[in-house]
């Protein structure tokens, strides 16, 4: 099960159906308009109207995460540029809808200036979108940091050759495991055994 305590806000979630229902409900006005099919219509209008409804709990979400979140200078102008495109995005997709509602309920047919607003306003959601994903990615707003790594590393010390001791990998020590040929050397210099037996064994006893 998901832990909640994970979300600082409840804004990012929100705001991913602002805009899928928003941008949908403006790709049908259009379609409905251009191939004359009333039936994209009335999906256009209850995207619109779902859309709407959400985007009153995004931009309450959005201020709470503005006065709440820790935040600095540079970060603090960030949100607030995203925040006034948001309102002004929002104020005008609350006006379509509520038009939508007065003029556009069972209607066959939509008015090309309709059509041409909300398409300007899913420009402007756009913008908004944007402005919101450089707070979180550019500026780190609201995101857990990872846990800082202490010491060097862990296992880089062991990446170039080197032993727990500090040594070398591969590096001979001559008193450790010895020359090769220093054992067969020294039997060479070894002086022959005496043929004791030889100087007396022709004299019988």
């Amino acid at each position: 099960m998901m832990d909640m305590e994970i979300i600082p806000n409840w804004h990012p979630i929100f705001v991913h159906f602002t805009v899928a229902l928003l941008s949908i409900s403006a790709l049908f006005y259009l379609a409905g308009l251009v191939l004359r099919k009333p039936n994209l219509l009335v999906v256009a209008r209850w995207n619109l109207w779902i859309g709407a409804g959400i985007t009153v709990g995004t931009v309450l979400a959005g201020f709470y995460a503005y006065n709440t979140v820790a935040h600095d200078g540079p970060s603090h102008a960030a949100m607030t540029d995203h925040k006034n495109w948001a309102l002004v995005t929002a104020s005008i997709f609350g006006a379509l809808a509520i038009w939508s509602l007065a003029k556009h309920r069972g209607a066959k047919s939509v008015s090309s200036g309709f059509v041409v607003l909300i398409l300007l306003a899913s420009g402007l959601l756009a913008v908004t979108g944007y402005k919101g994903g450089e707070v979180v990615y550019r500026h780190g707003m609201g995101v857990m940091r990872m846990p800082e790594i202490a010491g060097d590393g862990g296992h880089g010390s062991h990446a170039h050759g080197e032993d727990a001791s500090g040594g070398h990998h591969g590096a001979a020590d001559p008193d450790a495991h010895g020359d090769p040929g220093h054992h067969g050397t020294e039997e060479m210099e070894k002086p022959p055994e005496e043929n004791t037996h030889d100087d007396h064994g022709g004299h019988p006893h």
